[in-house]
């Protein structure tokens, strides 16, 4: 295990404390625009410190997170737990699912009625 000799890479970093699942990915989030280090927007050779703010856009959501500690290499979920102060805001609620429409197994296909009566359930 690393500790805080030495240079990081941003995309190494945010691969190491698993906050992506590759360091493609992490790259890649860099080259798009989705990693912010302080409020700026870096490339993914950016050197991290001790201290630095880190903000990720992942799949509509925002993680903020400090860093505390550098790694270079992978670790285990534990140990990368420790390596960052979480202060992401909370995930909206989510949806609760529509109500379905439901036919009793063996019903035959539904009638004109019935269809007309499932899309208004569906919203259409």
């Amino acid at each position: 295990m690393a500790s805080d000799e030495g240079n990081t890479r941003i995309d190494s970093w945010i691969w190491s404390v698993r906050l992506t699942k590759t360091r493609s990915l992490a790259a890649a989030a860099c080259r798009a625009g989705h990693v912010r280090v302080n409020g700026e927007r870096v490339k993914a050779a950016y050197t991290v410190r001790t201290g630095d703010e880190v903000r990720l856009r992942q799949a509509g959501l925002e993680r903020i997170v400090v860093v505390s500690r550098l790694v270079r290499k992978r670790v285990g979920a534990a140990v990368a737990a420790e390596c960052f102060v979480d202060n992401s805001p909370p995930p909206p609620p989510r949806e609760e699912a529509p109500v379905m429409a439901h036919r009793d197994r063996g019903a035959g296909r539904p009638t004109k009625r019935d269809r007309r009566e499932i899309e208004q359930l569906r919203g259409r």
